[in-house]
């Protein structure tokens, strides 16, 4: 395994994490048994990343991890980050989600969730547009004060965003959705991650599994990804069909297309931190050996033209999940 300094925590960190959303049935039914043994499996192979949410199943996935690392707590660095408050129906609510006493209760929840005394990130999931993020990041600090908290973090937000926050307390990452479908953050957040010694969590850095060209327009039917645009109608199958360089690329190389859209976030950028979801050993095996694959220029360049930005059929998310990110 590789490791790579963790933005300006001073500490180093597997270069691939796991992403566990899809542990508490965002992808459709996950086994806890298996669960646990892929994050056992994880640590077994070196990666030392977990990321998490308050949200994810609604507490599920923190008693999930708590009840894996309860003997090797010190092996692991766990991200979490607060989710936003839910509404009727499960809808998402901004406004109010990033108050200094909603933060305070959320990582004092996420704590008793995963039977730790303190987290090792605790990430605001989104900016609220009802609170200036120099009130949010206040109440952030106080958690770092009080031993919440060792480092802390904002996931989506602005570039612009990123950097006042930074003059109220020091960050230390920046989540961000990142693959070659979703290159956002190339330009101005990589360079505000480079200037204020941040790392970049590359979250859903397979597309959501679309880029690994196994999935179906029925098989996203079948979970939360039925309300993302690239998935629905013709955008799915416009978007299928630019993974086929992907996997002309895996070919040459006998490696999987997810193989190759790891290695090429690994390749671009030593501040970047893919944290590719699984909920298997089988496909955590997968996706830990993209660290050894080496792409040329060429293979880059490739790719780079296959997924040139803003080319992609649909957004990220839907109208109203649009207007929750970059603020």
């Amino acid at each position: 395994m590789q490791y790579r300094r963790f933005g300006n925590s001073g500490l180093n960190v597997s270069r691939i994490g796991l992403g566990c959303y899809g542990m508490s049935g965002a992808y459709g039914a996950a086994d806890e048994a298996e669960s646990i043994a892929t994050i056992h499996r994880a640590i077994e192979l070196g990666v030392n990343l977990l990321d998490t949410s308050a949200s994810y199943g609604q507490g599920h996935n923190h008693r999930l991890i708590g009840r894996a690392v309860r003997d090797r707590r010190d092996k692991v660095f766990i991200h979490s980050k607060t989710g936003t408050i839910r509404g009727p129906g499960g809808t998402s609510i901004a406004e109010g989600s990033g108050t200094p006493e909603r933060l305070r209760a959320t990582c004092e929840e996420s704590l008793r969730n995963l039977g730790i005394d303190t987290l090792d990130v605790f990430c605001m999931s989104r900016v609220d547009p009802s609170v200036p993020i120099e009130e949010s990041v206040g109440g952030m600090a106080r958690l770092v004060e009080a031993g919440k908290t060792r480092f802390i973090g904002l996931s989506e937000c602005a570039a612009a965003t990123l950097r006042r926050a930074a003059k109220v307390h020091p960050l230390t990452s920046l989540q961000y959705e990142y693959s070659l479908w979703s290159r956002d953050p190339e330009g101005a957040h990589l360079q505000a991650c480079g200037d204020l010694d941040l790392a970049l969590m590359a979250y859903a850095p397979l597309g959501y599994g679309l880029l690994t060209g196994r999935m179906s327009q029925a098989d996203s039917e079948a979970d939360t990804r039925k309300k993302f645009p690239r998935f629905q109608g013709d955008n799915f199958a416009a978007n299928r069909r630019r993974v086929e360089a992907i996997e002309d690329i895996a070919a040459s190389k006998r490696a999987t297309a997810a193989q190759i859209c790891l290695a090429w976030l690994l390749a671009k950028d030593e501040r970047v931190f893919p944290i590719p979801g699984s909920k298997s050993r089988r496909h955590l095996d997968e996706n830990l050996a993209a660290a050894e694959i080496a792409l040329s220029p060429a293979d880059i360049a490739a790719l780079d033209a296959a997924f040139p930005p803003d080319a992609i059929a649909g957004t990220r998310y839907p109208a109203d999940g649009m207007k929750r990110v970059n603020l």
